[in-house]
């Protein structure tokens, strides 16, 4: 079965985003060489548009094949005009008030949306890649197999959090640390289940 898989950005402090769901401000961290590490092993994390900058438009996937985004992280690249921003992956946004998608290439889901990703964990393929945002999260929190949280060296004091799941001790298990010269953190946990 494929897993869901929330890879995020975070400040120390688990925020997301500032609180106008700006998340620019991270991109000061993303140096050359947490960067190359970090989207070497994460090729497909990468927006098609940056992906073709980069010389990494035939980079192999390596962890998901599709991605599930909230309307708010979706109308972020819609903004600057992007309304397939992961062409390269099944692209999915979850939405109750997006009607018809301004892509053909992007799915709109509404309705129980943890059913959904359900359904989609059981076709065969690589993972599904959570990319945000805090209000989808919080929906599918119990759907979640894995966390891949990077986190910046930066204190925020407020933001979007990663998840507006409501309060409840859900255990996960570290498999994975790295840490970065720039101060970038990035660890895996896995679903206690």
């Amino acid at each position: 079965m494929r897993k869901l898989t929330y890879f995020i950005g975070t400040s120390v402090d688990g925020y997301i985003a500032d609180p106008d769901g700006d998340g620019d401000f991270f991109n000061r961290w993303v140096e050359p060489g947490y960067a190359k590490d970090v989207f070497g092993e994460f090729p497909e994390t990468l927006p098609t548009t940056v992906r073709a900058e980069l010389g990494l438009e035939g980079a192999v996937a390596k962890h998901f094949d599709a991605v599930l985004m909230g309307r708010a992280t979706y109308d972020a690249g819609l903004r600057l005009g992007m309304t397939s921003p992961y062409a390269h992956l099944d692209q999915y946004v979850a939405s109750r008030s997006l009607g018809a998608s301004p892509d053909p290439a992007v799915r709109i889901i509404s309705g129980d949306v943890a059913a959904r990703v359900r359904q989609l964990k059981e076709r065969p393929g690589l993972g599904i890649w959570l990319c945000g945002g805090a209000e989808l999260a919080g929906q599918l929190v119990e759907e979640i197999d894995e966390f891949v949280v990077k986190t910046y060296p930066v204190f925020t004091g407020a933001g979007i959090p990663m998840a507006r799941a409501g309060f409840a001790t859900r255990e996960l298990e570290l498999t994975d640390l790295k840490h970065y010269a720039g101060g970038q953190i990035v660890s895996t946990y896995a679903r206690r289940r």
